[in-house]
């Protein structure tokens, strides 16, 4: 008998228990809620809004109004410095560093400990308990898992506070059971040059027997390349002949997938997607042949949705669950065990079932490139641009930028084309100042800038005179209130621009 047949029989009472998202969602949401305002209800927060008085959704979204990071930034730095009962009962220890607003590096989104045991590892375990159903002969726990972290320092020198990376956070706190199936070892996962890390963690790696990865995709793949390198071998079964899952999330799977199809070729390696942030863990691809995933009820979040046509206006309409339609374009407020009330995530998302609750991630409320990890927000190219200009003279009239994906040796940038009014004298000089901005106006741009590892250096292309307007006019949008997109995750406008550019360039 096989060690993941015997493990495998403690995720049997949770595999039935999930089985009532099919069904029973609105109940299933209505008890978190409840849960959460018991909770929360003797707070600073609970207090000022009446969380004793509330006993359900409607007298819930009267009581508190929406926030952004913005609006709870200032207590949650109360909180870091060591104030208790703030916005979650008790002292909130560890903060996961995420991708800044407009106004901020860095954000720090507080993960207590009711949210690492009701969210964020709840999350990871029920990725097992779906895969172990869908696939009853995985010997997955008769191996290794190579789990991918990043890493965490002092949080204001508070004792016992440290602010990182959440899957930092989530390895400095893991089972100590979990690590004898893991690798690399703590020591090395939680080291903070990811240069030095990743080849660590291949030598560590490769002489294990892996049967599962989890992590980013790009992240996972520069390591994978590093082992495949050191080893000399094409294929990743040659290394890890029983390697079968990846639990994967982060940034969208499509522009990796054929990379790693061609890295691994064996027939029983399967692929689970996950919805997974510093806010929370929110959903789980539970059906290998539907892309969709489905929405997790039963942790410790609470789930909003804002109609995309509405966002921003002054009186959005606001839906809980059971309100949702399918197809529509929703923008995602939560409400977590980690004392987030009512926050706007900043992602946006449609349903593509509502029973079960299973929905796709079709982007962000904002324009922005997330392909590789880095959220790149327009405010952020907008400040870069403008520093680089004062810099260098130079006049940017109108832009875009898009990703241009990794390639076979795992190498991948920022693409940016640009139509200045003022060319500056040296392009090459405009693009260093442009990109060391953005490193230091964007703290996960900065971290996959690092030594040229996951993202390389931006590239810009100077675009002829009038082709953003010519492209514009193309498409029937001349004029008007039509812009120009700024940033995408895909390529498909920069694509066109650049084919309309070079189609003109041929016509002389």
């Amino acid at each position: 008998m096989s060690l993941t047949s015997i493990v495998g029989r403690f995720f049997l009472p949770r595999q039935k228990e999930l089985d009532r998202h099919r069904n029973e969602g609105e109940a299933l949401q209505r008890n978190v809620l409840a849960n959460l305002l018991d909770i929360a209800k003797d707070t600073e927060y609970g207090r000022k809004h009446a969380f004793n008085t509330i006993h359900d959704y409607e007298r819930y979204a009267k009581n508190v109004t929406l926030n952004t990071y913005e609006e709870v930034k200032d207590d949650i730095d109360r909180m870091r410095h060591g104030e208790r009962n703030i916005l979650w009962p008790g002292r909130v220890k560890w903060y996961a560093k995420s991708s800044g607003t407009t106004n901020d590096k860095s954000k720090f989104i507080p993960v207590s400990n009711e949210g690492l045991q009701s969210v964020h590892y709840q999350g990871p375990k029920d990725c097992v308990a779906f895969y172990l159903r869908n696939n009853p002969k995985s010997r997955i726990f008769d191996g290794r898992a190579l789990i991918l972290g990043g890493s965490h320092s002092p949080n204001y020198n508070i004792a016992d506070s440290l602010v990182g990376d959440l899957s930092a956070i989530l390895i400095e706190n893991i089972n100590p059971l979990a690590n004898l199936v893991r690798v690399p070892k703590k020591s090395t996962a939680l080291i903070s040059d990811f240069e030095i890390k990743r080849e660590r963690i291949a030598r560590e790696a490769m002489t294990k027997n892996v049967t599962n990865i989890s992590g980013v995709p790009s992240w996972m793949l520069s390591v994978l390349t590093c082992m495949m390198e050191i080893t000399g071998k094409q294929h990743l079964e040659e290394v890890w002949p029983n390697i079968e899952m990846f639990f994967h999330g982060g940034v969208a799977f499509t522009p990796y997938r054929k990379q790693y199809e061609q890295l691994i070729t064996s027939p029983n390696m399967h692929y689970m997607e996950t919805y997974n942030a510093s806010e929370g863990f929110f959903g789980i691809q539970d059906d290998p042949l539907d892309k969709s995933m489905l929405l997790m009820l039963d942790y410790g979040v609470f789930y909003e949705f804002i109609p995309m046509d509405e966002f921003g206006s002054d009186n959005p309409t606001i839906v809980p669950l059971w309100g949702v339609e399918k197809d529509k374009n929703y923008a995602m407020v939560i409400s977590t065990a980690c004392g987030l009330w009512r926050y706007v995530l900043g992602d946006t998302v449609k349903f593509t079932s509502i029973n079960p609750y299973k929905f796709i991630i079709t982007g962000r409320t904002k324009s922005f490139i997330n392909a590789f990890g880095e959220e790149l927000i327009v405010d952020n190219a907008e400040q870069g641009l403008d520093y680089a200009c004062k810099i260098t003279g130079a006049e940017v009239l109108e832009y875009t930028a898009a990703p241009v994906f990794m390639d076979a040796n795992a190498k991948c940038r920022h693409q940016w084309l640009i139509e200045f009014a003022k060319e500056p004298d040296d392009i090459v000089q405009f693009g260093n100042i442009l990109d060391r901005k953005l490193q230091e106006l964007n703290s996960d741009y900065e971290a996959k800038r690092y030594k040229d590892i996951t993202l390389q250096h931006l590239e810009i292309i100077v675009a002829r005179k009038g082709l953003f307007n010519d492209w514009l006019k193309m498409r029937g949008k001349l004029g008007g209130q039509h812009k120009v997109p700024r940033l995408s995750n895909s390529r498909e406008h920069i694509d066109q621009l650049l084919a309309l550019c070079a189609e003109r360039k041929a016509n002389g």
